[in-house]
């Protein structure tokens, strides 16, 4: 069978760990890894790795990443998403299309976040939503991330579209978290599409239902 790299279009619901048991039952082969976790909210451009291509993993993680997704002012829950247990309600109506704009202007370029809880990243072996899940809540360092561009697409409080072009690492989740809570009112992400990963786009993504061999394209780096 060929070997080399599968452009999914993952759909919501999934996690990026289903979409790689679905690849390896559709080629029959077990060397199927993925490049760049998606959450199970997130649409998008999900990076598979089929064979010998997926001890490549690490050319992918660290390319630039964009995203379209849509946060809602007002609710704050602990995953920094609609699936998330809310921890907290706050009126919005205060918020302003020039207040957020003044806001955004803060989160572009070189900036620290805070790994959110619900996330991959490790704390003493363990990944953190594992600590989550548990409700404990550990002490994370700050990490230096760049948001190349952030621009807002649609607003209509609650409701906020956004697009955003950033470096590996970020968690969109946790920007938009961060945004809301600048403004005082908070914030969560109810729809998160990644709409590219490097030079691949979701113009070239195939979804699961169609996806075949032709899809698979060869990658040497």
């Amino acid at each position: 069978m060929n070997e080399g790299v599968l452009l999914v279009n993952k759909p919501d619901g999934m996690t990026s760990h289903d979409v790689v048991s679905r690849v390896r039952r559709k080629f029959n082969t077990k060397r199927v890894g993925h490049a760049g976790t998606l959450d199970p909210l997130a649409t998008g451009v999900l990076v598979v790795l089929v064979g010998k291509a997926t001890k490549l993993s690490n050319n992918f993680v660290t390319f630039d990443k964009a995203y379209k997704s849509t946060m809602i002012f007002g609710r704050s829950t602990d995953t920094a998403d609609t699936e998330g247990k809310l921890l907290a309600e706050k009126p919005y109506d205060h918020v302003t299309r020039g207040d957020l704009d003044k806001v955004i202007e803060s989160f572009r370029g070189e900036i620290d976040q805070l790994p959110p809880m619900f996330s991959a990243v490790k704390h003493k072996g363990k990944k953190l939503y594992e600590y989550a899940r548990k409700g404990i809540v550990v002490e994370r360092e700050p990490r230096r991330i760049t948001v190349h561009q952030l621009e807002i697409l649609k607003f209509d409080p609650p409701y906020v579209e956004f697009y955003v072009e950033c470096s590996k690492g970020t968690y969109i989740r946790q920007l938009a978290s961060d945004i809301g809570d600048k403004l005082g009112c908070g914030a969560c992400i109810s729809k998160i599409e990644r709409t590219r990963v490097g030079e691949f786009r979701i113009e070239d993504a195939v979804t699961i239902e169609d996806m075949n061999e032709s899809h698979i394209r060869n990658w040497k780096s």
